[in-house]
């Protein structure tokens, strides 16, 4: 009897742990990301409560390598005070961003990496915040940013992510943003001190005569998508649950569309010029009098395509460049929102 009743006991146990752990299970995946990066150029407040994560732009290595400056703080602290309203929102401030540069010396140097590393979990504790992104635009190829680099830049980025990580601790976020191609990092080397990869799966391609941010493959895609560079990230060994979707709040076109637009900006379209859909690539864009591709964005549909992939294929979420980019319904982010509806 005593036998049964401590067999009975620990079926028992064994039962409830296997519902708590199915509890677990769910409530993880129910922590869906939905991230946007709010500038420190632009006057309009986030809505708390349509997010997970605020990416602040931007902080900056110092010219003397050695610590964080951050764009217009003010704006900053008025973030943060977004969560009295909704205490579950994270703000993350985000270091770097195109043609921002000093990552390379920094990172080379043990002095200077401690102390930027001190730095930045200052300005988190000081700040409220949440923690660290790092926008470095890329470890081993600043050519293009005109900053400076180094071919040691790739594993120099792997220490700053592990001292960084040491610095905040394992109660503060840790993210990156990485290049729709994963080349620039050693992802397995820091999988285990990062929370959240970003991938920035817009501008790819050149001269915008094609789709910047096509979900798919076709006949007016260069050679990434957003399909592509997330298999990537994957294969370079980023898990499915700490990647997240990066999509565009603005279109890049050739001809009179030439250059960039945001997407609460793109209407009226101009007489001659019609919006219409690529099956391949689940993608809009826009043609001229003649018929030629003119214009590539996102759009409800297409945002809604994506939404339904990263529900799919496990990913972990998404966030946009930038907030500022939606139109005045916040149209788009609401459609991001629904990635963390069950």
């Amino acid at each position: 009897m005593f036998v049964s009743m401590k067999r009975f006991t620990i079926i028992l146990l064994a039962f409830c742990l296997f519902i708590q752990g199915c509890a677990g299970d769910k409530a993880a995946e129910a922590e869906k990301v939905v991230a946007s990066y709010v500038t420190s150029w632009t006057e309009v407040m986030p809505d708390p409560f349509l997010l997970t994560h605020v990416n602040y732009a931007f902080g900056h290595v110092k010219d003397s390598f050695d610590g964080l400056e951050i764009d217009n703080v003010d704006r900053l602290k008025s973030i943060v005070k977004l969560k009295e309203q909704n205490p579950e929102l994270k703000v993350v401030l985000s270091v770097g961003g195109w043609e921002s540069g000093n990552f390379s010396e920094m990172a080379a140097d043990r002095t200077f990496r401690k102390s930027f590393c001190a730095d930045c979990a200052k300005a988190v504790k000081e700040l409220g915040l949440d923690g660290i992104d790092i926008d470095w635009e890329y470890p081993g190829n600043g050519e293009g940013a005109g900053i400076s680099w180094s071919p040691d830049d790739k594993d120099n980025f792997t220490l700053l992510m592990k001292d960084l990580r040491s610095a905040l601790g394992r109660k503060k976020l840790l993210t990156l943003a990485s290049c729709c191609d994963p080349k620039y990092i050693d992802f397995p080397a820091i999988m285990d001190v990062v929370d959240l990869v970003n991938t920035m799966t817009y501008d790819m391609n050149e001269g915008g005569d094609t789709f910047h941010c096509a979900l798919y493959p076709s006949e007016h895609t260069a050679i990434w998508t957003t399909d592509t560079s997330v298999k990537a990230h994957i294969e370079a060994g980023v898990p499915a649950d700490k990647l997240v979707m990066g999509v565009p709040f603005y279109g890049k076109g050739v001809s009179s569309y030439k250059g960039k637009r945001d997407f609460g900006k793109m209407y009226p379209i101009p007489d001659g010029y019609t919006i219409t859909w690529d099956e391949t690539a689940n993608a809009p864009y826009i043609v001229d009098e003649e018929g030629n591709f003119a214009f590539g964005f996102e759009n409800e549909r297409s945002l809604t395509d994506k939404v339904e992939y990263i529900k799919a294929n496990g990913l972990r979420g998404i966030m946009n460049w930038d907030y500022d980019g939606d139109d005045e319904n916040l149209t788009l982010t609401r459609i991001m929102h629904s990635v963390a509806e069950q």
